[in-house]
């Protein structure tokens, strides 16, 4: 949730910045709907002094034998309308201005790009070119099934739709991908985590997949939720906690399955495993101060660049426009990678700076070392990266005239010696 106060006092600032993000909303409206719950607070206030003077003037009747019987039944009155009034108070599902609250979205940055979606995102780095071939190149899906290392056809017999098997040495690249990607965010001082992959409603509230998203993710018959990304789950393990400034920035990764429902994306990517109910990914999450959130929001990009160039996979940075940024975002940047099936730049991931959104919710905060006071923490997360979509892109920039898939130098070493995947 956004700062109330600062919403109240900055009117003109909130509402440009929900113009820019495509939102209906005036502080104006927030602020009558504060101005109306504090009236019902003061008149809480009120009945309970009244309620306090009574019980004295009860306690004085009986004291001198006198009949307290009026009294009492003044009592009861105020007791009854005050459990009225504060029940109305403490109901969040029907209270109008928490509603409004929670589902505002992040105020943008300002160097993030006005626009409607992703064709108005801006490129604002690139390396590499585009993979050339002599021949034309294959998707991925008609590469792994030719080489009988993916199979679609029983994944989706007992799973269902967006469902991949992987075989043999792409189950190894698999495996591969995920202990570089580990062993290198390690070495930029992220701290390795094993997590688990079900949370309950506090935690996916705290980073803001709930109430907004719900359709987007999984729950099970007991109310717990399947993760969409391991960020739930490391961002909240500082949830409802007060750090050190010394302990930050505090850095988090961890290698997951990941469930989405894909509920906003009928009919896009139904071939191949570029879009899946199921992967697996590593995740990037910092703790920070609101001073270094931005600093510590380009060494997360610059990580993700740096991974791709070691694999030695075309890509460029993309600064996302205000239609195209998430709802907890102030800024995003994607990494999309060169894909030769689709003769197209894909994200493979994205770098988000969510401020104190995330913070406000999980009441997280640090202590000032100069001040000494306790402020709310800044989130950031990124991908580092899914491993689906890395398979695809290793596999199509690599692809040989016979079909074969050529290792990255990098991921030798992690497929046990294995320089190039052909068909048996």
């Amino acid at each position: 949730m956004l700062d109330l106060k600062w919403i109240i006092e900055n009117p003109d600032a909130f509402n440009k910045a929900m113009e820019k993000r495509g939102v209906k909303l005036t502080a104006a409206k927030i602020t009558k709907l504060d101005t109306a719950k504090r009236e019902l607070t003061t008149s809480i206030q009120s009945l309970q002094q009244q309620r306090n003077s009574i019980s004295k003037e009860i306690g004085k009747s009986k004291a001198s034998g006198g009949d307290p019987s009026d009294l009492m039944k003044k009592s009861t009155e105020i007791n009854k309308e005050l459990d009225k009034l504060q029940n109305k108070v403490e109901d969040k599902d029907n209270d109008e201005l928490y509603q409004i609250l929670i589902g505002v979205p992040n105020i943008l940055q300002d160097d993030v790009p006005l626009g409607k979606d992703d064709e108005d995102n801006i490129e604002i780095r690139k390396w590499g070119e585009p993979t050339k071939f002599d021949f034309k190149p294959k998707a991925h899906y008609e590469l792994g099934e030719e080489l009988g290392l993916m199979d679609f056809e029983q994944a989706g017999y007992i799973c269902g739709a967006r469902s991949t098997i992987l075989l043999n040495e792409l189950s190894l690249l698999e495996r591969a991908l995920s202990n570089y990607f580990l062993d290198t965010v390690t070495k930029y001082g992220y701290k390795e985590m094993s997590i688990p992959f079900l949370v309950n409603d506090t935690a996916m509230f705290g980073t803001t997949n709930l109430p907004k998203f719900a359709e987007d993710a999984y729950k099970t018959t007991d109310g717990k939720w399947l993760i969409p990304t391991s960020e739930v789950t490391l961002t909240n393990w500082v949830n409802n906690k007060i750090l050190d400034e010394a302990e930050l920035p505090l850095r988090l990764a961890s290698y997951t399955a990941c469930f989405r429902s894909e509920a906003g994306s009928a009919g896009r990517d139904t071939r191949g495993m570029l879009r899946q109910h199921q992967f697996k990914k590593v995740e990037m999450v910092s703790i920070t101060t609101p001073e270094k959130s931005n600093e510590e929001h380009e060494r997360m990009t610059s990580i993700e660049s740096e991974i791709l160039k070691k694999l030695e996979l075309p890509f460029r940075v993309m600064i996302l426009s205000s239609g195209d940024t998430g709802f907890a975002s102030t800024k995003t940047c994607d990494h999309e990678v060169w894909l030769p099936g689709q003769n197209n730049y894909r994200e493979i991931s994205s770098c988000s700076n969510c401020n104190d959104i995330q913070a406000r919710r999980m009441k997280t905060r640090y202590r000032n070392s100069s001040t000494e006071k306790t402020e709310f923490v800044h989130t950031l997360n990124g991908s580092a990266f899914p491993i689906g979509r890395t398979i695809i892109a290793i596999m199509e920039n690599y692809q040989q005239k016979d079909g074969s898939i050529k290792i990255p130098k990098v991921l030798i070493p992690y497929m046990n010696g294995i320089e190039i995947i052909s068909k048996k």
